[in-house]
């Protein structure tokens, strides 16, 4: 989450959930951590659940460690 992002309580709380789920997304810069410190630094995450965010989002907001992790494999329709 870029800093300075967005102020206030309101805000704040935005800044800490995940655009996916709606739960907490465990942002260690949304809580005022260093970067550093976040779970997503030493997380492998899918590519596939990023391009689930809005593209206004991407680079915006952050997932959650639950919704960042590589899901089951989407079968293909015509197989």
């Amino acid at each position: 989450m870029p800093a300075g992002t967005r102020t206030g309580t309101r805000n704040e709380t935005w800044a800490q959930q995940c655009p996916l789920c709606g739960q907490s997304n465990g942002c260690a810069v949304a809580q005022g951590l260093p970067a550093a410190q976040c779970w997503c630094m030493t997380a492998d995450i899918d590519p596939q659940a990023l391009q689930r965010l809005a593209p206004a989002e991407r680079g915006q907001r952050c997932i959650c460690p639950a919704c960042g992790r590589a899901g089951p494999a989407t079968p293909n329709p015509g197989d």
